[in-house]
């Protein structure tokens, strides 16, 4: 969820209080003796110089303040209940439109089985689906290959936790007899995925990659899990994700990236985005709360869509951050990322942060009717793979796109990087109150446990206050967008990543060519709100424009 993470510490007056004091331990009975010279010593670390008086008519107040602290402790909170908060990203007076058209697929062409029947393994989904609908290939067939590359190539990228092969071979047998029978799902029927394992899945363990729960069973399906099922598609594995949703790094090792063993495959969708490149899932299901499905999918040359949030239930999944956590696909091309998103978005009776808005997709866009914003400022700073993008800039004057040069929101968006930081404290604050902090992998000081402990010193004020600043930027970028269709921004430099993640904009990450190294290099389309249908056409008519998709590593066994 957040890939490329950064720390700001801001201070929270009674926690500081009680760091202070040396009193922050799993099992405080005792309040620590506040005097005005602790109160003093607290305020230089959230910047604020209250006089003496003040500081004397505080204290019996914050007393009270940690007895509520300790008494709302004893209430359990697992992380599935959020707060009674919820965003709304949607800028004031926005129109959305409201008819449901048909989805429109693409036709797939002529479609045969390869003579060797392993290099199925790159097909994409839309490929796929039309030889296991026309019955020239089985579920059964495909599952059983995938499988064999997840055993094959898996421990070596190290992105797989669980291989869910019982269940795969029965949805497998399932979606066959189903399909000859005549009862066709649709595109999804009888294909095998994977998903991040921060979702649900009956019987299986649920680990969030992570030491403290590496033996946790959470015996439901997620709501996505469920639409998948629905859809016909079969579940091969539960993907590696960094602990925590944080980086490639987890209990069971370092996700690969299968254009460069050396390298992590970045994170945090890590197996998920790893396992897709390298041809041991069909396709798989990743979640963003900053970067962490475009990083991924930079790094491993995949395609990626973060829908806009509020757009795919996260019933089921673990929660990181309330307001930013989104579920979206990983593929290996922009229209199976339509398809897929087809299938797992829509409410859920559930997560109350979903709206209920169509998705009209049609592949068919004419790119030269549309204005397409590029992030001028942006681009001219990226340092290294300059070239890739000006061939993308190339490739859309070619398609007809009228280029505007636009910039972002004057806002400090870097700084608003706290709310995150608070919300995922707050996620996991029984692991800091209890000290099971320290069985995380990383106990580096730019890692989760650390951070934890700092988001308790983030003020609920300045929490507030970030949020309303939040607000502004959900206004003008609502302004920004109705300028253009979409926006073509490169994936790290900027604020473009943590700004569309905290006002929920989709977005759609593509591979635009490699390194100098040879690995992947990616651009990225972001979107209005709920219009993923338009986002996904442009971004579609841009990849196929191009053959980076086409390319695929060569693995290790």
């Amino acid at each position: 969820m957040s890939g490329r993470f950064k720390k700001h510490l801001s201070v929270a007056l009674i926690c500081a209080l009680f760091f202070l004091l040396g009193a922050f331990v799993a099992d405080q009975t005792t309040a620590p003796a506040l005097t005005r010279e602790i109160v003093a010593s607290a305020e230089k670390l959230i910047g604020l110089n209250f006089s003496d008086a003040k500081r004397d008519s505080m204290i019996d107040g914050l007393k009270d303040h940690l007895t509520n602290y300790q008494n709302i402790r004893k209430v359990a909170l697992p992380n599935s209940i959020p707060p009674a908060i919820t965003l709304n990203p949607i800028p004031v007076g926005m129109k959305f439109e409201m008819a449901r058209k048909p989805f429109v697929m693409s036709k797939p062409g002529k479609v045969t089985v390869p003579a060797n029947f392993e290099d199925l393994a790159f097909y994409s989904v839309g490929q796929l689906a039309e030889l296991v609908k026309s019955q020239k290939v089985t579920s059964e067939q495909l599952t059983t290959m995938y499988l064999n590359r997840l055993k094959k190539y898996g421990p070596k990228l190290e992105c797989v936790i669980t291989i869910t092969e019982d269940l795969a071979m029965k949805q497998a047998k399932a979606a066959d007899a189903e399909i000859a029978a005549g009862k066709y799902r649709g595109p999804l029927h009888g294909i095998p995925c994977g998903v991040k394992d921060l979702l649900s899945a009956k019987r299986y363990k649920t680990t969030w990659g992570s030491v403290p729960f590496k033996d946790q069973v959470i015996d439901e399906d997620a709501t996505v899990v469920k639409k998948l099922r629905e859809a016909g598609a079969v579940l091969i594995a539960k993907l590696a994700v960094g602990e925590l949703a944080w980086g490639d790094v987890w209990f069971g090792g370092r996700t690969r990236n299968p254009w460069n063993y050396k390298q992590g495959s970045s994170g945090s969708s890590a197996g998920s985005a790893s396992a897709t490149s390298a041809g041991l899932v069909a396709f798989s299901i990743g979640t963003e709360t900053w970067g962490s499905i475009v990083s991924p999918s930079t790094r491993c040359g995949t395609t990626g869509l973060r829908p806009t949030y509020g757009r795919v239930s996260r019933t089921g999944a673990m929660a990181l951050a309330w307001s930013m956590d989104k579920i979206g696909p990983i593929c290996r091309t922009v229209e199976d990322c339509a398809l897929v998103f087809n299938a797992i978005y829509g409410p859920d009776g559930k997560d109350q942060t979903l709206h209920d808005m169509p998705f009209n997709y049609n592949p068919k866009i004419d790119l030269s009717g549309l204005k397409v914003g590029y992030l001028k400022d942006d681009f001219d700073s990226v340092k290294t793979n300059k070239a890739n993008n000006d061939s993308s800039f190339a490739v859309l004057n070619r398609l007809g796109a009228k280029l505007i040069s636009i910039s972002l929101p004057k806002l400090p968006i870097s700084d608003l990087s706290i709310i995150l930081s608070a919300e995922a404290g707050a996620a996991f604050d029984d692991l800091t109150r209890s000290g099971k902090d320290d069985l995380l992998v990383r106990q580096i000081k730019n890692a989760w446990p650390n951070s934890f402990r700092e988001s308790r010193f983030i003020p609920a004020v300045e929490y507030i206050q970030a949020n309303r600043v939040r607000y502004l930027a959900i206004q003008e970028m609502g302004k920004l967008m109705s300028q253009v269709d979409v926006i073509v921004a490169p994936p790290f430099d900027g604020d473009n990543s943590l700004l569309t993640n905290l006002t929920g904009n989709p977005c759609v990450v593509v591979p635009n060519g490699f390194s100098k190294e040879g690995t992947p290099t990616s651009i990225t389309f972001l979107g209005k709100l709920f219009d993923e249908a338009t986002l996904l056409a442009v971004a579609k008519q841009y990849q196929d424009a191009t053959e980076f998709h086409l390319k695929h590593p060569r693995l290790e066994e």
